[in-house]
């Protein structure tokens, strides 16, 4: 079979490797399409610690059921399939609190083991969900990133009805999380970026207002838009210095900061404002087993798909993919790669 294997720092290479046989309650898929996740960026750059190569990778796909290993009970060959590539072990004490995203052994497909970046994957049963036929592949994809959303938006939105929604980044999460902060009842949703072309990307797909920080001046610009009310909730899907500070600055008291962007570490901020004005600034990482759930009813149902502000290459075009990516040369904010036609 063809995979994307990436050997090292911007080492992306085309390679051909043995169709991979599933093992005890393992199910074959055969790869349809496979998102670009930002942290399989910082992989490619050598970036993520968690990435070691050689590795293939690829966590946001969809597929159709190729072979089922053994003991496999509840899949079927030739079914339409999505697969939720964090695993758990179920039984350490974040797992038995109901933090199986926190699993102190969890492994991630595309990470810790095979991913999708390839013509056939094997996976766990325990991961597979089925989903109709008639959902298009391409928005089937989202359902990994999507649940990441979902879970962040959910938590920083709860019991803050009509909130004002400040969003850094319009990548895929910035985004998506855009579209369940309209689901879940937010008011204005504001989206920053740097890259014009993506700002007007986001507008044509409903985003009303947007800003870029490099050329406006988003402190003064944004009571234009938000009126006395101001911003009660930011999500920050970039997580560098500048976001996370001026989030600080805009955030009304008794707010909430959600960071769910990994740009950097360290970060100085002001801890004693945030005790004086009583705003909570939360982290989000994965998702639960439900959020995934609850991510793909939402695009089963039509509430989010990928139209209007995503790209389709062909796998043997991802290397040229990452590096247009890193140079900011996409306008969208979602690159799927065709796998399988």
């Amino acid at each position: 079979m063809k995979v994307l294997a990436w050997n090292g720092p911007k080492q992306l290479d085309k390679e051909e490797r043995n169709i991979p046989e599933p093992g005890e309650k393992e199910v074959l898929i055969k790869v349809d399409v496979v998102g670009i996740c930002g942290s399989e960026i910082e992989g490619f750059l050598g970036h993520n610690s968690l990435r070691v190569p050689p590795l293939i990778m690829g966590h946001e796909f969809c597929g159709s059921v190729e072979r089922v290993g053994q003991g496999v009970k509840q899949i079927s060959e030739g079914s339409k399939v999505v697969v939720n590539p964090l695993i758990n072990c179920g039984h350490c004490t974040k797992c038995r609190k109901g933090l199986e995203n926190l699993c102190d052994h969890r492994q991630i497909v595309g990470i810790h083991r095979s991913g999708a970046f390839a013509e056939y994957v094997a996976v766990p049963e325990s991961t597979v969900i089925e989903i109709p036929s008639s959902l298009d592949s391409h928005t089937a994809s989202l359902a990994e990133p999507l649940a990441c959303c979902f879970r962040a938006v959910r938590r920083a939105l709860e019991n803050r009805p009509l909130s004002n929604v400040l969003i850094y980044g319009a990548g895929t999460i910035g985004v998506l999380s855009a579209f369940v902060a309209n689901i879940l009842g937010a008011n204005r949703i504001i989206m920053t970026d740097i890259n014009d072309e993506r700002l007007q990307t986001v507008k044509d797909v409903g985003i009303k207002y947007t800003l870029n920080p490099d050329k406006e001046d988003v402190e003064q610009t944004l009571p234009d838009i938000t009126g006395p009310k101001g911003i009660d909730v930011v999500i920050d899907a970039a997580g560098f210095l500048p976001t996370r500070t001026q989030a600080a600055d805009l955030v009304n008291s008794g707010g909430v900061i959600m960071n769910i962007g990994l740009g950097i570490n360290e970060t100085p901020l002001p801890i004693n404002n945030f005790i004086r004005d009583e705003v909570t600034v939360l982290g989000s990482f994965c998702y639960s087993k439900q959020d995934f759930q609850d991510a793909v009813q939402l695009l089963v149902e039509g509430e989010i798909d990928s139209k209007g502000w995503s790209e389709v290459r062909h796998l043997h075009e991802g290397k040229q993919a990452f590096m247009d990516l890193i140079e900011g040369k996409v306008k969208n904010s979602k690159i799927f790669l065709q796998v399988n036609q």
